[in-house]
């Protein structure tokens, strides 16, 4: 569990298409309309660049009008949507991503992934062939995975020849991952992970209050430490000016490698939060 970012100001992590990616994002689940867009103007406004949305969490627009009321320049944002399961299909898939482009205002995104695999449908081959040709053409420049296991980024790979920069997956300390971690970092995929701070029920785990209280810091801000350290890119969501501010300062310390033993016996097989496996669950 060696330390993969280096500590300061927000690094970036190199992709495997030669992209980059800032080593910490915002999530934007459920940052709607004016309130969310001003949300993400605040992010922007305290040093956020990376920022996940998503077309099914119908907040492009949010994410678009946040850039323009931020005040910095969209060349210095980094900017991430995803492709619902219902338009797999590889025409439908190539719309889709225009249609989020048009929602949001955008010539092209930073980053696009496939939502969730949907193994039992079956396309989402289709719909990453449907991710290649948009980058060739322009609309997109790295492209990746969000919740795909080994198997479905294996077929993936043998079936394109082309590797995911990204796969997004749930990931905190209750569910931590490591053999998906492995894996992607076998293939020199980076690892992002949704709900790093496990929606707020880990706020008064004993373990974490303890080093916590140890290294003068919030339970959040040694999660999100822990997850730096673990090689993940966490994507906190915060509306609070002051919550996103120290959200992003996790790169001014480290955690030692007993505290990172100490938060790994946390884990649960049973850690999921809404218990949505990728092998078997759907979302269109």
């Amino acid at each position: 569990m060696d330390t993969a970012f280096p500590t300061g100001p927000i690094p970036d992590v190199a992709l495997n298409d030669g992209h980059t990616l800032p080593a910490i994002g915002l999530g934007t689940y459920t940052l709607n309309g004016s309130g969310g867009a001003a949300a993400m103007a605040s992010a922007i406004r305290e040093g956020y660049r990376l920022l996940d949305a998503a077309f099914n969490y119908e907040n492009e627009g949010a994410l678009g009008e946040a850039i323009r009321i931020s005040g910095v320049p969209r060349s210095e944002l980094v900017l991430a949507s995803k492709l619902p399961g219902r338009h797999h299909r590889h025409a439908e898939a190539l719309a889709t991503i225009d249609e989020s482009l048009w929602r949001a205002g955008l010539e092209y995104y930073d980053l696009y992934l496939i939502h969730w695999p949907n193994p039992r449908q079956g396309h989402y081959v289709e719909a990453w062939r449907a991710l290649i040709e948009a980058r060739k053409r322009g609309l997109v420049q790295s492209i990746g995975v969000s919740n795909f296991l080994p198997e479905h980024i294996d077929r993936l790979i043998a079936e394109t020849g082309v590797v995911p920069a990204v796969n997004q997956i749930e990931r905190h300390p209750r569910f931590q991952q490591w053999g998906q971690i492995a894996f992607d970092r076998s293939h020199s995929i980076v690892t992002q992970a949704w709900s790093p701070l496990g929606r707020g029920s880990l706020l008064d785990d004993p373990v974490l209050s303890e080093i916590a209280t140890r290294h003068d810091r919030t339970v959040g801000q040694i999660v999100l430490r822990w997850q730096v350290q673990s090689g993940c890119l966490p994507l906190p969501k915060s509306t609070s000016p002051a919550r996103q501010a120290e959200n992003l300062a996790v790169f001014d310390f480290e955690l030692s490698t007993n505290d990172m033993t100490a938060i790994a016996a946390v884990d649960r097989s049973d850690g999921r939060l809404n218990n949505q496996d990728p092998a078997i669950y759907e979302e269109f």
